[in-house]
């Protein structure tokens, strides 16, 4: 999978500048454990971190390409082109020579075939910095889903940039500064392509090439959203999604290391489950492992909810058996959910205080444990958004919202007496932020960049939104969740629901077809109801499971407590702390703190592991 990071610089030789770009690239050591590498010409250095996966002997980086003992390109790459092997058979027959297995050298290659236009054939999760010595010209490219994360920072002669913002920000010329805007971000639960959060930082958009020449920089798009009239029937519709996903991830199992799959027992987890370990089985290449996170005494002592009427363990079990998997637990305690040590460890690999609490830690302590015996994974992301799996797309007040779907969601299905996770900041911040205000602006400026169609009903419109919605701004936030906590530990996940061509087809599909028996995820369900156990097929809709043991909201409660008291604490700016006081004291449950507590805790991680200059 990789990381990447490098300086341009018109304005210095960069060839005397190596100690800069080096710390740069070992900021991203995670990413990359197997290997490290660093170019520097003239006004340029390019630095990777390398995870093999494909051709580990072959295809180290960053790599060139050269012409009569001159370099001409360079290319420091992180992801993986599933059509690579097609991709190599159209240019060997253009009389391209290749001296590795790697798909870099694929990408290298289309590059010098096909210009800038290379982009388009490429199918896959990647984020890439291409130097052409030629033209003195940089290319940042980051693929359509925005699978794989890429940020720049503009310099007065240049541009640096990196994986993730730790490497820009490991510069000595970039401090780690946030203003009111980048807090809003931060805050609003918006996720604003482009945005990065960092003052100065910017974020390489999905389906986009940012070009850095000595005019500066210039940003084009390559791929987006675009709505055209569905003419398939339910039977043909049924039939497409099938093959589309079946092909996705078979392209997807092509690895020289070992690979798995997470399973959650949910129908998005399971389908690519089995569609997996049947393909591998067809190729006699062997059983496919899997993974689930569980909590302990979690079934026995599961509670149903609004989102969850059930526990993950017997489903994941029974789909495993089901399909003939080498199935995994990873049974986390509450203890090791509420750990201030793994807090921290997860703001480091985020760079930034989401505050999803054990939503985040758990995920974190099952990569780790998953890449003891796997380096690649697959995962059942983004089929909601495509399929209309979440409660709120079927629930009438949410959908008629003027808001997004999952901030309206959440303020209805937040119980009376539920602080906001905000609310203990204090008033002037919050008075400065507006954070309503900001969520509205980009609420709307997200409805302009739907497209239409001609003639679409109503209500068609309206779904037509509430999925470009979803896939703008709720995917990339949590493709980006995924990567940053499972490349903290070196695992790759993949993602076969992001397979562009599927997603293309997905979007103007109808959303009567998607529920054609009325109910959620119908037609992924009539696709691949022959693959699934009945139990599993049934299944409602359950998001990533989260803690219900009493001790994690308490020991929340008790270190939110112990905070407030240092004298030293980095929070004390920020918060209203007589309001935290008196809800501390006044007898609310520590269940109903839960969502303000892991906030406040994990705001107070970022500020003292950074640390960071708030300019507010």
């Amino acid at each position: 999978m990789c990381g990447i990071a490098g300086w341009i610089s018109f304005d210095r030789d960069l060839r005397g500048h190596r100690p800069e770009p080096a710390a740069m690239t070992a900021a991203l050591a995670p990413r990359g454990p197997d290997a490290s590498g660093l170019w520097t010409g003239r006004h340029a250095a390019l630095g990777h971190r390398r995870l093999s996966v494909i051709d580990p002997v072959g295809g180290g980086q960053p790599m060139t390409s050269e012409h009569d003992g001159r370099t001409l390109t360079v290319l420091s790459y992180s992801g993986e082109v599933y059509n690579h092997q097609e991709l190599r058979e159209e240019l060997r027959s253009e009389g391209y020579h290749f001296r590795t297995r790697s798909d870099t050298e694929v990408v290298l290659r289309a590059f010098e075939a096909w210009g800038g236009s290379f982009t388009e054939r490429l199918n896959g999760m990647y984020a890439l910095a291409l130097w052409d010595t030629r033209s003195e010209e940089l290319l940042l490219v980051r693929d359509r889903l925005g699978i794989k994360p890429l940020y720049y920072h503009p310099t007065p002669d240049g541009v640096l940039f990196g994986s993730e913002p730790k490497a820009i920000l490991a510069h000595p010329a970039v401090e780690a500064a946030v203003d009111q805007d980048g807090l809003r971000e931060l805050l609003g639960l918006t996720k604003t392509p482009g945005h990065a959060v960092y003052r100065g930082m910017r974020e390489v958009r999905p389906g986009h090439t940012v070009r850095c020449s000595r005019a500066g920089l210039r940003e084009e798009r390559y791929w987006e959203l675009e709505a055209h009239e569905h003419t398939d029937d339910l039977p043909a519709t049924v039939a497409t999604v099938r093959s589309l996903l079946q092909d996705a991830v078979t392209r997807q199992l092509v690895s020289d290391v070992p690979l798995g799959s997470l399973l959650s027992g949910g129908l998005d987890s399971s389908v690519i489950t089995a569609l997996a370990a049947g393909d591998l089985r067809a190729r006699g290449g062997g059983q496919l492992r899997t993974f689930t996170v569980d909590f302990a005494r979690h079934t026995e002592n599961f509670t149903p909810d609004l989102q969850r009427a059930s526990p993950d363990g017997p489903y994941a079990r029974a789909l495993a058996a089901h399909v003939g998997t080498d199935h995994h637990e990873a049974v986390l305690d509450t203890a090791a959910l509420a750990d201030p040590r793994q807090r921290d460890a997860v703001v480091r690999a985020r760079d930034v205080p989401i505050g999803l609490g054990d939503g985040d830690t758990s995920l974190h302590l099952l990569f780790q444990e998953v890449r003891r015996s796997s380096t690649v994974v697959l995962s059942g992301e983004a089929a909601d958004e495509l399929f209309g799996g979440y409660w709120w797309f079927h629930q009438a007040r949410v959908v008629g919202a003027d808001d997004f779907p999952w901030l309206a969601a959440l303020a209805l299905a937040t119980p009376p007496g539920v602080p906001r996770r905000e609310s203990f900041l204090s008033r002037d911040l919050l008075d400065g932020l507006d954070l309503d205000g900001y969520r509205a602006a980009r609420y709307h400026e997200a409805l302009r960049a739907v497209p239409r169609l001609a003639g679409e009903p109503a209500a068609e419109r309206r779904m037509r939104e509430f999925f470009h919605l979803h896939l703008t701004r709720s995917v990339p936030f949590l493709l980006d969740r995924k990567d940053r906590l499972s490349m903290a530990h070196g695992l790759e996940v993949r993602v076969p629901f992001c397979d562009h061509r599927l997603v293309e087809y997905l979007f103007n599909t109808p959303w009567s077809m998607k529920t054609f028996d009325g109910r959620e995820k119908s037609l992924l369900r009539a696709a691949a109801r022959d693959l699934l156990p009945e139990s599993v097929a049934e299944r409602t809709k359950s998001p990533y499971p989260l803690t219900q043991d009493p001790a994690y909201a308490e020991a929340l409660r008790t270190e939110l407590g112990e905070v407030l008291d240092r004298t030293d604490g980095a929070l004390h700016g920020l918060v209203d702390r007589e309001a935290v006081r008196r809800a501390l004291k006044d007898g609310t449950p520590a269940e109903a703190l839960r969502p303000a507590a892991e906030l406040l805790l994990c705001l107070e991680s970022w500020l003292r592991l950074y640390p960071v200059w708030l300019d507010l």
